[in-house]
């Protein structure tokens, strides 16, 4: 065989290997170099290939990016310029339709970039007819991210809002506010203005987007805190969206951090219900609320040194678990019904002095969360967006998160400096765009009936509870199917949703092994 034809026959192996969608495509004309890749146009954007890294592994999305640049303060359009990543990821399809999906990550704080990798199994369907744009919000991941120093005290990926959420370490005042001080002077240093990264500059981004797209619609895919942005983006030009998916969503008319505390109790109970009326859970672990409020009681009495490995590097570890940093992980455990369903488990090791796993888990969630996170940017957004109404309430008092993080915030927030918000931020969504919302039953921070609250206001849309899940529940289950399908057809009427009662909630864990012994 010549050399030509083998070449040829291996390259058409590879692209049966890899399916063909992820090859690069380049064009050849004479005296063109092999190696010079097509460019891909739409409208004023010129996008080439390129290699999409997910940070701290080795994975890695080849794609199509363009550079785009926006005023950082929209009111001075001349001034100083950021630049935003932008990336394509290309659909298959010879002739992919005009519109273009549009995703919008969530946090407030996370990358569309980075996060990527873990929506891409829920859009398969969607990408085999349309371009999937995807564009870092303006303070995170690649686009003029506000990062802040770190110290060696803090835990890795400890930035100033990990303080309040996930790092489960209260600090006094002071500490915090000096942190947040010096978290302010290394982006002044950085020539950034955190008052300019708010969800509202954000929007105004997105409408310069699509103005250099060349004004396609858009199909908004928006999850958690990127439901927030979806809303305020049709409040701002309904006529640029084809169709919107709400997953886990944020109304419009919520104060982040008013019901933090409530919520989380809620869902905890719901969890714990599945041990309690198991009774080989119940009769290994008895009632999983209890122990983990008296467990709180016994580590504000006493806090362990516990040491243990890591398990990024297997390294050993001396931490301590703190009755904040108990809860914190508790918190971010309800976020997923496999990790729920670890709880009764861990919580009854722990209440029997058996606290590594805890802390283990603790230090690789906290460790993940802030990879993806950049929690300067979400201050720059609850501190101008939220807090002002913020309030603590007895219910929130009451609560197992307590009302610390709100005063917490309200201390940082009179530091930060604030953006602009327009005088109907807060106005709850009124809109005939097609709209599927997305909810888990057991959600600890948007619950249900948020999705209902929204749905009030939307005159062609419909509201489907994933049973047995929690956040973000796009990928659960059939929903990538019913997505797609609405997506192909933006009409709510059309879903049969009957495939959703298939999903059901993960069952505790009776031992590390799993649910079974």
């Amino acid at each position: 065989m010549k050399r030509k034809t083998r070449l040829i026959l291996v390259g058409f192996l590879l692209a049966a290997f890899l399916g063909g969608r992820w090859l690069w495509q380049y064009a050849k004309t004479p005296g063109e170099a092999v190696t010079t890749p097509r460019i891909y146009r739409l409208g004023q954007l010129a996008f080439k290939p390129c290699t999409l890294h997910q940070p701290e592994t080795g994975l890695v999305t080849t794609a199509w990016c363009a550079p785009f640049q926006v005023p950082e303060n929209w009111a001075k359009p001349d001034g100083h310029k950021i630049a935003l990543r932008l990336a394509m990821i290309r659909s298959p399809a010879a002739e992919p339709s005009p519109d273009l999906v549009l995703y919008l990550a969530g946090g407030p704080g996370q990358s569309a970039v980075d996060t990527w990798p873990d929506l891409a199994p829920a859009l398969a369907g969607v990408l085999r007819h349309r371009n999937v744009i995807l564009l870092d919000q303006r303070g995170t991941g690649g686009s003029s991210p506000l990062i802040c120093p770190r110290t060696q005290s803090q835990q890795s990926g400890g930035e100033v809002a990990r303080d309040v959420s996930a790092s489960g370490r209260h600090m006094p005042f002071a500490g915090l506010e000096a942190k947040t001080r010096a978290c302010l002077i290394a982006l002044r240093k950085h020539d950034l203005n955190p008052a300019d990264f708010t969800t509202t500059q954000a929007v105004l981004d997105l409408v310069a987007l699509r103005q250099a797209l060349g004004d396609p619609k858009f199909d908004l895919v928006g999850v958690s805190y990127g439901t927030r942005m979806a809303q305020q983006f049709v409040m701002h030009d309904p006529r640029a969206v084809r169709s919107m998916i709400l997953d886990s969503v944020v109304p419009n008319q919520l104060i982040l951090g008013q019901s933090f505390g409530v919520n989380l109790d809620h869902a905890l109970h719901a969890d714990f219900a599945l041990c309690t009326k198991n009774p080989t859970c119940h009769r290994a672990f008895g009632n999983p609320w209890a122990t983990l409020v008296q467990l709180k009681q016994d580590l504000a009495r006493h806090a362990p040194r516990v040491h243990f490995r890591s398990a990024y590097n297997f390294k050993p570890v001396d931490e301590t678990l703190t009755p904040a940093r108990l809860v914190a992980l508790v918190r971010l455990d309800a976020y997923s019904p496999l990790t729920a369903a670890l709880l009764p488990l861990a919580l009854h090791a722990a209440s029997q002095g058996h606290d590594a796993p805890l802390l283990a888990e603790s230090r690789w969630i906290s460790h993940s969360t802030a990879r993806t996170m950049d929690g300067a940017m979400q201050l720059s957004v609850v501190c101008s967006e939220d807090v002002p109404w913020l309030h603590a309430t007895p219910a929130e008092a009451a609560s197992l998160l307590g009302d610390r993080v709100i005063e917490e915030l309200h201390a940082m927030c009179t530091i930060w400096p604030k953006g602009a918000v327009p005088a109907n931020f807060h106005t709850p969504l009124q809109s005939n765009v097609p709209t599927l919302i997305l909810e888990g039953q057991f959600d600890p921070v948007t619950p249900p009936r948020y999705g209902s609250e929204v749905l009030k206001g939307l005159r062609n849309a419909r509201l489907l509870i994933a049973p047995g899940q929690a956040h973000n529940v796009i990928g659960a289950g059939c929903m990538p199917r019913l997505v797609a399908r609405f997506i192909r057809h933006p009409d709510p009427d059309l879903i049969d949703a009957g495939c959703l009662t298939q999903l059901k909630p993960a069952p505790p864990f009776l031992n590390y092994n799993g649910s079974a012994p």
